[in-house]
Formats: C-alpha cells, structure tokens, sequence
C-alpha cells in the first residue's frame, strides 16, 4: 500500500486481472470508511464496506457536482469521471430530466425487444473471430479485437444513432479522454468528442432517426434549458460508458470462464440454464480501474460514525463491497450458483446505472453464443500474463489472447 504520510493512495496494486488489491480487506478490516488519496493526490473518503456504500448510493445528500467545484478533489487527470459534473443548484432536476429523456431507451421491454438485432451482431463477430484464428492457424487471437470491443460498439452505435464506421475515431477519443494522466489531452479529447456528437445532432435535426441522439434533439427544441454542451456532454458519456463498461465485462467475464477448465466445461455443457447467475458473478467480481465511483457531500454526513464535512469527496468501491466477507460467502470464489447475488456492480438507489439492462442483456446474449460455439476455448496465456489496465477509468485488461 503506497502512502504519503500514512494515508494509502489509489490505485492499490493487485496480482492479477482476476483479483483485487488485499488493500481493501486491509481498511475494511479497520473501518467501513477510510481515508485516501486519490490518483490525482487529492483526500478523499474511500467506502469498502457493503452497507456503507449501499447507503452512500442511496443518500440524496450525496452528489456528482460540488458547492465549490474549484476546491473539489479531483479524482485523476483524466477527462471522464475526474471531478465535479453537473450544477450544485440544479443537479437533481438535471438528473431527473436525463432519466425521463432515456428510460424508454434503455427499458427492459426495449431491451427484450433488442436481443434478436444483439444476437445477429453477436454471431457477425463470432464469424470474425473464427475467419482471424482460420487466417493464422496456430496462433492465438485477441478475443477483445474481435468480440468484446466491436460487439459493445455495434449495439451502442445502433442505440444511439451513431456511425460504426467511426468506430475507430471514438474508440482512440475514449482511450484519451480516460486516461488518468492524460491531462492536456485528455481535455482536448474531451472537446473533439463533444464536437463530434454535435454535428451527429445536427444531423439528427435535419433527418430524425428512432434513435436516443434524436431523442435528445427533441428534447432540446422543447426545452432550451438543455444545452448544445448538455447534450454533447450526456452523448459522449453514454457513448464512453455504453461501450467500455461492456466491453470490460466480455472480456473480464471470459477470462473468469477460461481460467479454470472444468468451470468453462460446466458452463459450456449447459449455457443458457447456467448463463443468469454466471452473469451476475462475472458482474460481482469484475474489477474496475481502482478508484470507485465518485460522489461529493452536500451537506455534512456522518457516516459508520465517521464525520463527512460537506464538499468532502467519497469514493464508492464496488469491488470492495462486492467482495464484502459478511455478505458473500468466499467473497473472492467465482461461485455461479451463488444466491442471493446482490452485488452493487450497477449501483443502486435513483442513480443506478441507466444501462444496467442493455448490459445484462449482452452478456447473456455473448456467453452462451460464444461457448456454443467454441466449447473448446482455452486462454493462450496465463492469467498472470495478462496485461492489466491500471491507467483506465473503466480498467479492464489489454487482450485477451484465445485459441481453440
């Protein structure tokens, strides 16, 4: 655990993409609520606890925007998930005007209605997997290049109404503007994407499409509270978040399966009876960039007995309280019958995460399809050689490298 004066500063090392850091069982063991240094070297208040991060989630006197934002904390030099967002005044009716705008969108009927148009891109990508191992036989092919990063993209792309063709432009735009060092560029990243998605909206002005960046723009013309920079800002948000998260989850969720054969045999014996609760343990133990979800304090909080001043930063580790001993039996065993599974990969209480179903229903679209058709696969390295990413917002790992 680095420190700077005692005080353990994020991101915690760990041993390899499937664990997390023996840090957070460390300040568990001590308190609910530690505190911390962020990336950027700022204090913040770290939550490992489970009841205290459901509680923290669920506080309305805690937010995304700060009283002050120029005496916030800051999380990391990154352009996403950095610091305050938002306005302190206006904050809830802002978030409320964003959930009535794309709960239609990301709705269960909606998502149940998408799975046969997820299917389809998800047996394109596996056809793409297979031609890549045909055209070099004997050598392994990077699972993320062909299926965990294009099939995220392609659904987000269709959902949102942006162009798959420029995958690559915002796929380099994401890995800037999540970069925790990235600084300058990060910054400047940030405004060629929100560039971006305004000349989409203007597009999507002139020819509607049933679409969310439509949505948006109808939205806008009754309601010119919502800015060009609102609009572009939520729009590479939901593109960033859309496509890394999910991304991250394929790629983290095979490496669980492979990792040991008789656990990828079970599964491939019998993927869609096994395929809800595998689910929810790949999202349960899924680790993330390290540093937890931000909130800041709008009034002071006491919390687990500890005194939070208002304008305090609070960081909400899911992966510690996913891995809490006194909720989950063997917090770090990836036990796909595990029941109940209430884990806090998406959150929870009014700002759970938007995408939680679209998610969901990817992942239990990939697995089976995957396995179904590779119930051979087998990782072409060791976990241990499995390059993490620590500089991420979203985490994840570099490759995936497969063969079968």
């Amino acid at each position: 655990m680095t420190t700077t004066e005692e005080t353990p500063r994020l991101p915690f090392a760990r041993a390899n993409a499937l664990a997390i850091a023996p840090d957070y069982e460390t300040l568990r063991s001590r308190a609910p609520i530690s505190r911390v240094l962020t990336p950027a070297g700022d204090p913040a208040w770290l939550v490992t606890s489970y009841e205290e991060a459901k509680e923290v989630f669920r506080d309305k006197r805690f937010g995304r925007s700060h009283p002050a934002p120029e005496q916030a904390s800051r999380i990391s030099n990154a352009a996403i998930q950095d610091g305050p967002s938002g306005d302190f005044d206006t904050e809830e009716a802002e978030h409320k005007r964003m959930r009535r705008m794309l709960a239609p969108a990301f709705s269960a009927p909606r998502m149940r209605a998408l799975g046969d148009r997820i299917a389809e891109l998800t047996d394109r990508c596996l056809d793409d997997l297979q031609a890549a191992h045909d055209a070099t036989p004997g050598e392994p092919v990077d699972l993320t290049d062909f299926l965990a990063f294009p099939l995220p993209v392609l659904v987000i792309c269709e959902m949102l109404g942006v162009p798959y063709e420029d995958r690559e432009k915002f796929r380099g735009l994401s890995e800037r503007i999540a970069m925790m060092d990235g600084g300058a560029d990060a910054q400047a990243a940030m405004a060629e994407f929100k560039a971006y998605m305004l000349q989409l909206a203007e597009a999507k002005r002139a020819d509607p499409q049933p679409d969310v960046i439509s949505d948006m723009v109808a939205v806008q013309a009754d309601d010119p509270t919502f800015t060009d920079d609102d609009l572009a800002r939520m729009g590479a948000g939901l593109l960033f978040a859309g496509h890394e998260t999910t991304s991250t989850r394929i790629a983290m969720g095979t490496l669980f399966l492979l990792s040991d054969t008789a656990r990828r045999d079970r599964f491939a014996a019998d993927p869609d009876g096994e395929v809800n609760q595998t689910i929810e343990e790949i999202l349960r133990l899924t680790a993330t960039s390290g540093t937890g979800l931000l909130r800041y304090a709008h009034e002071d909080v006491e919390v687990a007995g500890t005194r939070i001043m208002r304008g305090d930063a609070v960081l909400i580790s899911s992966d510690a309280a996913n891995r809490d001993a006194s909720v989950f039996a063997d917090p770090d065993e990836f036990d796909p019958g595990r029941t109940p599974n209430v884990h806090l990969a998406f959150g929870t209480g009014a700002h759970v995460c938007i995408g939680a179903n679209l998610a969901r229903t990817e992942l239990r679209t990939v697995f089976p399809k995957l396995f179904r058709r590779f119930p051979g696969l087998r990782l072409a390295a060791g976990i241990d050689d499995i390059p993490v990413r620590v500089n991420r917002v979203a985490g994840g790992v570099e490759a995936v490298p497969v063969t079968w």
